[in-house]
């Protein structure tokens, strides 16, 4: 299946530094992809040229099977931009038929669309409203109905939430999931860890303009170089616990009197592990009552990785 989206080494300098550097990414059909990293990381710039508002150095992108920023391209894309600005004398009705036709739709056709657009975003029945009069999170709300007007196959996102409060967040954050249940694909810029896990399949985490970690979310939680596990055990004898730290690092130990049992946090260095230790507590003679592994965070991912990266 050709991909929705695909770069190859895009890079965009800039004359006083900065910009995207080699950035080469896949994106399938009805995924939702989350670009993560800090403010002036290079998302904006990576998606501008993806939408062909800048022109790359360097690389090559397809969007939908076609060269990027070309007219057939752009048609069968919908965009926000971070902090943007409509027109707020117009009502809502009108911005929505003035940027349909923009987009190449007839007013005819922007008109028919609109009562179903506006209802996505549960702004149903406000056509006639003027724009200047809605709240922030209305606003951001009938900016992504300006980009889903012209019915497009895949939506950029660019930073959609960081202006709101928690609740609006939370509304855009329903609409993009209900939008990826439609089928649509999704591509979010975001420097929001929150936004990113709980929308987004596939991730990547682009610092200084370059990508230092893409695939699979739960991938990514798990490519740390050490994991911690929880075991549950009982009858824990000295040697069984010498024959344990033959696996895995003993980082605390808890023990109930009341159970008999001895709770601990190990570290191990590669999952593959978790059943040499689960055998190796049977052949000991232990019981096992629990043994779990302990799930990592995107948050310690992404300081792990921005720490982990050279500033040079």
């Amino acid at each position: 299946m050709t991909p929705v989206l695909e770069t190859e080494r895009l890079t965009k300098l800039y004359p006083g530094g900065g910009g995207c550097f080699d950035i080469s990414l896949s994106l399938g059909a009805g995924e939702a992809f989350g670009l993560l990293g800090p403010n002036g990381a290079g998302k904006s710039t990576f998606i501008k040229m993806l939408v062909g508002l800048l022109t790359p150095t360097s690389g090559r992108a397809r969007v939908l099977g076609l060269p990027h920023g070309s007219l057939k391209a752009r048609r069968q894309v919908g965009f926000l931009p971070e902090n943007f600005r409509y027109h707020d004398w117009m009502t809502a009705g009108e911005l929505l038929e003035f940027h349909g036709t923009l987009h190449g739709l007839s007013r005819g056709e922007a008109r028919r669309r609109m009562p179903e657009t506006l209802a996505m975003v549960d702004l149903k029945g406000l056509e006639k409203r003027l724009v200047r009069t809605f709240s922030k999170g209305m606003q951001q709300r009938l900016g992504l109905a300006v980009a889903l007007l012209p019915q497009p196959r895949l939506l950029f996102l660019d930073e959609p939430t960081s202006a709101l409060d928690p609740l609006g967040r939370r509304e855009i954050r329903e609409i993009m999931q209900q939008l990826q249940d439609q089928g649509m694909t999704i591509f979010l810029n975001s420097h929001l860890l929150t936004e990113v896990e709980k929308v987004c399949q596939k991730v990547a985490v682009i610092k200084k303009g370059r990508i230092v970690a893409t695939g699979r979310l739960e991938d990514l939680l798990g490519m740390g170089q050490h994991h911690e596990v929880e075991l549950d055990v009982g009858e824990l004898s000295p040697a069984l616990l010498a024959s344990i730290a033959q696996i895995a690092e003993l980082l605390h130990q808890d023990e109930s009197l009341a159970t008999g049992r001895s709770r601990l946090r190990l570290r191990i260095d590669e999952q593959d592990k978790l059943p040499l230790l689960a055998e190796s507590v049977v052949h000991g003679g232990g019981k096992i009552y629990n043994l779990s592994m302990a799930q990592n965070s995107l948050e310690e991912l992404f300081v792990e990785l921005m720490a982990g990266e050279s500033d040079a």
